[in-house]
């Protein structure tokens, strides 16, 4: 963690809403003139995508058909967590991309499901913003959550996160549906033991609840409405944060607990909107804070 140079991360699943609220979060940083760079975990996976099919097969062949992006294996965390401590130490270190669409591939003049090369980050930025699916691992050979200030797990309940991943990647990602099935049983076991705990490091979880039947995800035609679901909210609370103030200000929400509120689906982002700017604010303070020392002490040691 480093006050000078905070790093957020919003983890969680292929398909569980991860780019919501990261719009949610770059909206704050806009609005409070906060200067960012965005980290996609996709583009710290060891393989292309033709690639990966390789390792999955050759995996299958070794006796291991659950071999998926959520393994370590597959993903450069050495390359992550180096990335992580330099910029919480320095506010410097490389990026590169990974091409998800057609658009991406214009942008970038890359083939789809390739990666883009390595450049370094720009600099002096305030924050480094991370979305994918490690962003608060831990391994016995790698510790993410440490350099991590403030995280975000993104866990709607299992069936609508496979409705949501299957109407994703059959509209905008060039998959079949029998494909996406295939993978997201692929990816269970790698699910259990390497995502599940990394929402018991976080900061804030956020999970959606739809009150409609999605009993068989697979056969769902339509994502749930903002009217069809509820969130539960988990704040871990320092002494001084009260937000009872939610209830008051979200019609339909309630607390269940003093670090669980409930808002309707509709209320999601207003909820949201007014956590993360009060946690997003905090570390900008710190960080403004320790900048000042810092000038201060230069400005005695090298006066004018």
């Amino acid at each position: 963690m480093s006050a000078k140079h905070p790093i957020i991360s919003i983890t969680g699943s292929s398909g569980a809403g991860k780019t919501l609220i990261t719009n949610i979060v770059q909206d704050i940083f806009q609005r409070e003139k906060i200067c960012s760079v965005l980290i996609e975990g996709d583009s710290f996976h060891c393989y292309d995508r033709k690639a990966m099919k390789v390792a999955m097969a050759d995996a299958a062949k070794q006796g291991n058909p659950h071999f998926t992006h959520l393994h370590p294996e597959a993903n450069l965390l050495n390359e992550l967590e180096n990335l992580f401590r330099e910029y919480s130490e320095a506010g410097t270190g490389k990026l590169r991309h990974y091409v998800h669409n057609e658009i991406e591939a214009d942008k970038w003049g890359k083939n789809l499901g390739n990666f883009t090369e390595w450049e370094p980050l720009p600099e002096n930025t305030d924050c480094l913003l991370y979305e994918g699916l490690h962003g608060t691992i831990v391994t016995d050979k790698v510790d993410i959550s440490k350099y991590v200030d403030l995280t975000i797990g993104v866990v709607p309940t299992i069936n609508l996160e496979w409705i949501q991943k299957l109407h994703r990647d059959t509209t905008s990602r060039g998959y079949t549906a029998a494909e996406v099935t295939e993978s997201i049983l692929q990816r269970m076991p790698d699910y259990v033991r390497y995502l599940c705990p990394q929402f018991s490091r976080t900061h804030v979880n956020i999970q959606r609840i739809p009150i409609i039947d999605s009993s068989n995800p697979f056969s769902s035609l339509n994502i749930p409405s903002e009217d069809e679901i509820y969130a539960v909210i988990r704040l871990t609370l320092n002494e001084s944060d009260d937000f009872q103030f939610l209830k008051n200000t979200l019609q339909g929400a309630w607390m269940v607990r003093p670090d669980i509120v409930v808002v309707p689906g509709r209320k999601l982002e207003p909820a949201l909107l007014l956590i993360f700017t009060t946690l997003v604010r905090r570390l900008m303070n710190a960080r403004r804070e320790i900048m000042r020392k810092t000038q201060a002490e230069s400005a005695s040691v090298f006066p004018s």
